[in-house]
């Protein structure tokens, strides 16, 4: 008697359940999902059902788009290890002036700037943990303020496009990525605002928060230096971005372009070393490495568990709740917060995208707009205890005082922020879709 006398109620709490289970064992994400997956492949439906597993395999890993994902990787590993984004916040002090909070704000500017330069995440919560945190700890900023700015700011590459998020997410719901990176400028941009409100509020209302730079430390950076600073970050910004949103590149050839944009500008700065672009490609490598092996793994599992009739089965629980349209989009936006405090969001994403997308279309709401609730999701779950990846990425490269213990305390008014965006944009749709309508 196979796994399919159970039932697919019993067979989903089961699935679940071991997933949870072997990650509890602390091994990676892609080996257990894979496991589960040909456990409940041969369990379910027997020894010959081997072509499942490889035709599921195939049809990922052939997605064209998936190829602007190294792109942007190599992008954010290249802009890692110049010193262009170094020289980007030391210019900004003119912006930061005499401001109280001006220093957090400037960060929070830089963080944009980086993210719509590359779209990958982790990398730049580390390089703004070197850049940014201690100098507004040694300009006598708060401790909690300044690290929950390098945190959240860091984190905007999950909105800001070219977001891999945004592109995981249109390649597994079948929508224009293009359309979506059109709908989350104007989402990004009010979060960023909300962070700016937020710091300017503490630090007027209490300038000990974040003291005002003195005349020799503005003295340091002048307008001419400052514009120069910003000169190559927004021609790498305007070639990405500008090839995409003006229709002369897709999204795939708008990545190829970004990376020759950024080797040139390395070239002129005279950064380029052969050193630089190996370590660039090996960490490409290693990080492309663990999202295809994580999408092979996710990508059997979904299939194997809508051929057992998972997605008719939550489909179903969803749909049959007895509650407004809304409230059910409310169900999955909880689901993925509480997914988020233990999954990494590329599992997330594969793994209940291609259930929850249909469910969507059928009530009747745009798929654009819940791929933007999908993404201010997942920048929760960057910050969210106990995985939030934001706080081991800073804890990496902060001073040795500063525990986790401090960095999730720091975080909590950040998350309430993400979370009113999210509210925001759950209630008003047109904030997301009226570039697209």
């Amino acid at each position: 008697m196979g796994l399919s006398a159970l039932g697919i109620e019993y067979g989903s709490y089961i699935l679940v359940g071991c997933i949870f289970l072997l990650l509890l064992t602390g091994q990676p994400l892609a080996w257990v999902t894979g496991l589960v997956a040909l456990a409940f492949t041969f369990g379910w439906f027997g020894t010959n059902s081997l072509p499942l597993v490889t035709s599921r395999i195939f049809g990922f890993i052939t997605e064209y788009s998936l190829v602007a994902i190294p792109m942007f990787i190599l992008m954010a590993a290249i802009l890692d290890r110049s010193g262009i984004a170094k020289d980007l916040f030391n210019g900004m002090r003119v912006l930061a002036g005499r401001l109280p909070g001006g220093v957090a704000v400037q960060t929070l500017i830089v963080a944009i700037l980086m993210a719509a330069m590359s779209g990958v995440i982790g990398g730049e919560i580390v390089l703004l943990g070197i850049l940014a945190l201690p100098q507004m700890l040694r300009l006598g900023y708060d401790r909690s303020l300044s690290i929950g700015v390098v945190c959240a700011g860091g984190s905007l590459g999950t909105m800001m496009p070219p977001s891999i998020v945004l592109i995981i997410y249109g390649l597994v719901a079948s929508v224009s990525i293009a359309d979506l990176f059109v709908a989350a400028i104007t989402p990004a941009l009010l979060l960023l605002a909300f962070y700016v409100a937020y710091v300017l509020f503490i630090c007027i209302r209490n300038p000990q928060m974040g003291p005002p730079m003195s005349n020799e430390e503005m003295a340091k950076e002048s307008v001419g230096s400052a514009l120069k600073s910003v000169a190559a970050p927004l021609f790498i910004v305007l070639v990405v971005l500008g090839s995409i949103y003006g229709g002369i590149a897709s999204i795939t050839e708008a990545a190829a372009l970004g990376v020759s944009a950024v080797l040139l500008v390395s070239l002129i700065r005279r950064e380029m070393t052969f050193k630089m672009l190996q370590d660039s490609l090996v960490h490409t490598l290693e990080t492309c490495g663990m999202i295809i092996w994580i999408g092979i793994a996710a990508a059997v599992l979904v299939g194997v568990y809508n051929l057992m009739g998972g997605n008719r089965f939550v489909s179903g629980a969803i749909l049959g709740l007895d509650a407004p349209p809304v409230v059910l989009i409310m169900v999955m936006m909880l689901i993925l917060l509480v997914l988020g405090m233990f999954l990494d969001w590329i599992g997330i994403a594969l793994l209940t995208l291609p259930i929850f997308v249909p469910i969507v279309i059928q009530l009747g709401y745009d798929p654009i707009w819940f791929g933007i609730l999908f993404a201010v999701n997942m920048q929760v779950s960057y910050l969210t205890p106990p995985f939030g990846p934001a706080a081991f990425y800073l804890k990496s490269v902060a001073p040795k005082e500063i525990t986790l213990k401090h960095i999730y305390t720091a975080l909590l008014p950040f998350i309430a922020l993400q979370l009113v965006v999210l509210g925001t944009i759950l209630f008003f749709p047109p904030i997301a879709t009226w570039a697209i309508s």
